[in-house]
């Protein structure tokens, strides 16, 4: 039922105290020594009643004399079984839960909480699982520990949390190797422009398929003191980022020098829209080196 008591501690039973009492299931039992008596009875163990935890019925198990079948004698064993309807009726007949199992110390006033940090697999197969060794029969038993308290009186617990689905994801790619990685566009008769911005049209680049638009200041952007022939690369409108999206570009960006030898560069390399400060006819050409592309769950 349970892993061997040497694994789990080498790797993943985590101890501690917690004030706060269990959130899915608690059984107080008013005469300790009377369920070790009757328990023989019932294969040496006690099961609770059913209660729902994370649209699943349980039981808690509680073997006061340890689970000799599971290495458990001589230690207090615990473990938590889902209810066989409860996976024939749902969607999926697996479930996974996160298992904290509790014993209540009177004299620390506190939970003693034991808990397989592993996420636990439930299937038809494999219904139960627990903790053979949670605590030694003499450490319970002892008067002194404050595990019994007030005649013969004590007090397990479990959380058992099922995880809801996956709803919130995102897929990150970059996309190296554009398909017609050059877009080029040629401003005709650019001295006399008086305008102060102008834009080209819309291109498509990288599998994301978004839209871009350059824009040029012949007299240079006013950031810049109309001192410099400014040209940005910005997403178009019909395209823009999603909230807290961001779209990574590493492309050169290039004013041509019409006799081919002397072109104007500048790298662009940002994970958003930021601007770019570049340099009758004018040859502007970006070429694309790598695009990124993001695809995520729905967002609030």
């Amino acid at each position: 039922m349970g892993s061997s008591s040497s694994d789990i501690v080498a790797s993943t039973l985590a101890k501690k105290w917690r004030e706060h009492p269990p959130s899915s299931f608690s059984l107080k039992v008013d005469n300790f020594k009377q369920l070790e008596k009757f328990a023989s009875t019932s294969d040496d163990k006690y099961q609770s009643r059913l209660f729902s935890s994370g649209g699943y019925n349980w039981k808690l198990i509680v073997y006061p004399k340890g689970n000799e079948k599971d290495n458990g004698k001589g230690f207090i064993s615990m473990y938590v079984e889902i209810d066989s309807k409860s996976l024939t009726s749902a969607p999926q007949r697996e479930v996974f839960a996160e298992l904290i199992f509790f014993v209540y110390n009177k004299k620390e006033k506190k939970y003693l909480t034991i808990q397989d940090v592993e996420v636990q697999r439930f299937n038809p197969l494999k219904t139960v699982w627990g903790l053979q060794q949670v605590l030694s029969s003499d450490s319970f038993n002892n008067p002194e520990s404050g595990y019994v308290f007030e005649g013969d009186q004590c007090e397990f617990g479990v959380d058992d949390v099922v995880p809801s689905p996956l709803t919130n994801w995102e897929i990150l790619s970059f996309n190296e190797k554009p398909e017609n990685p050059k877009f080029s566009w040629t401003v005709k008769n650019f001295s006399p422009l008086k305008e102060d911005k102008y834009t080209s049209n819309t291109f498509s680049m990288g599998a994301r398929k978004w839209l871009v638009v350059l824009w040029l200041y012949p007299k240079g952007d006013s950031r810049a003191d109309g001192k410099w022939l400014s040209l940005f690369l910005l997403l178009a409108d019909s395209d823009k980022p999603k909230a807290d999206e961001k779209i990574f570009t590493l492309a050169t960006l290039r004013v041509l020098d019409p006799l081919g030898s002397n072109h104007s560069e500048h790298k662009l390399n940002h994970w958003h829209n930021e601007k770019n400060f570049g340099w009758d006819e004018l040859n502007v050409e970006i070429e694309f080196e790598a695009v990124s592309a993001t695809k995520y769950s729905p967002i609030i």
